[in-house]
C-alpha cells in the first residue's frame, strides 16, 4: 500500500467544497439530522447540531431523549428538536427506529451516535435505523454508533458511498474486536482494515489522524494539538464532516476538508487561549473563517 497523503491547505483547494450562491435556500445548503445524546451526555447532540451549522449546513433536526428536548430546544434555538421515548437508563429506546428511518428521507446526512450512552439500546437503535432508513442520505456514524457495526454489514452495505466513520483508537478496538494495543501499534493499517470491512470512509482519530477510504486510498493529517484531546472535541468533528456531505461534498472530500478545519480550529485556540484548557464549544466558531480562508 502507499504511504498517506499529508492534508494541506494545497490539497484541499484541489477539492473544493460545493460553492453555494446568493440566492440559494437553505434546503440547498444541506440538511443534517442529528441523533443523539442521552441523560448522562445531554450536549453531545447540542455540539455536532453547532458544528454542523457552523460548517454551513442550512438546516439543522435533532432527535434526543424526551427529557432532553425542551433544555436542547432552548440551547439551539437554530434546531428543530424532537424528543424520543428513552429507555431507564436514558438512552433513545430502539423502537423509535421507525420513526428515525422515516425521517431520514427529509435529510441530506444523518450524524448517529454522539452521547448516546446505553450501548444494547444504541446498537439496536443504529442496526434498525440503518435497515429501514428511507431516501438516501449519507451517514455519519460516531461514539456509541459504531460500537457493533461488524453485525450491520448487511444493513452498511444499502448506504455505500454515502457513510463516513469517525473512531478513535478505544472505539476502533472494540468495533473490531481487536486488542487496543493492536490498534496502537499500526492505526493505518487497522484504518485500512475497518473501511475494506465495512465498505466506508474511516477516520482513525488520534495526534496523528488517518482518512482512508473503502478502496484503501490513505491520507494523513498531522495539525492540531494536546488540545483538541477534551470532551466533546469528536461530537464537533462528526458535526463538521456531516455538515459538509450534506452540502454536497463526496464522503472521502468531505472528511479530509472536516479533519483539517477541525485540527486548524485546535490550532488557532491553542494560539488565542493556550494550549490546554479552551473547549469543545469553542471548536465550531473557527470553523467558517478557515473555509473562507481556505475557498479565497
Amino acid at each position: 500500500m502507499s504511504a498517506p497523503i499529508p492534508v494541506t491547505p494545497e490539497l484541499l483547494r484541489e477539492l473544493p467544497l460545493p460553492n453555494h450562491r446568493e440566492g440559494e435556500d437553505k434546503n440547498s445548503r444541506g440538511r443534517v439530522l442529528v441523533i443523539g445524546g442521552s441523560r448522562e451526555v445531554p450536549g453531545a447532540a447540542l455540539l455536532a447540531g453547532m458544528a454542523a451549522l457552523r460548517a454551513g449546513a442550512g438546516k439543522l433536526q435533532i432527535a434526543a431523549p424526551a427529557s432532553l428536548a425542551a433544555h436542547l430546544a432552548i440551547a439551539m434555538p437554530e434546531a428543530r428538536v424532537t424528543g424520543l421515548d428513552e429507555t431507564a437508563e436514558g438512552g433513545l429506546a430502539p423502537e423509535e427506529a421507525a420513526r428515525l428511518a422515516g425521517r431520514c428521507a427529509g435529510c441530506d446526512v444523518v450524524v448517529l451516535g454522539p452521547g448516546m450512552m446505553d450501548p444494547p439500546a444504541t446498537a439496536q437503535l443504529t442496526r434498525r435505523v440503518l435497515e429501514e432508513a428511507e431516501g438516501s442520505p449519507g451517514f455519519v456514524l460516531d461514539a456509541g454508533a459504531l460500537a457493533e457495526l461488524m453485525d450491520c454489514r448487511a444493513a452498511l452495505r444499502r448506504h455505500a458511498g454515502r457513510l463516513v466513520l469517525t473512531p478513535h483508537a478505544g472505539e476502533m478496538a472494540r468495533m473490531l474486536g481487536l486488542p487496543a494495543e493492536q490498534v496502537a501499534a499500526d492505526p493505518l493499517g487497522v484504518a485500512r482494515q475497518a473501511a475494506a470491512a465495512l465498505g466506508a470512509v474511516v477516520v482513525m482519530k488520534g495526534g496523528r489522524s488517518f482518512v482512508v477510504s473503502p478502496q484503501g486510498e490513505a491520507w494523513s493529517c498531522d495539525r492540531g494539538n494536546i488540545g483538541l484531546a477534551t470532551s466533546g472535541s469528536g461530537d464537533t468533528l462528526a458535526g463538521i464532516i456531516g455538515a459538509l456531505v450534506s452540502r454536497g461534498a463526496p464522503p472521502v472530500t468531505a472528511t479530509l476538508w472536516g479533519v483539517f478545519l477541525h485540527a486548524e480550529a485546535g490550532d488557532r485556540l491553542a494560539r488565542r487561549i493556550g494550549p490546554l484548557g479552551y473547549l469543545a464549544r469553542e471548536i465550531p466558531g473557527e470553523v467558517p473563517a478557515i473555509m473562507g480562508e481556505l475557498a479565497g
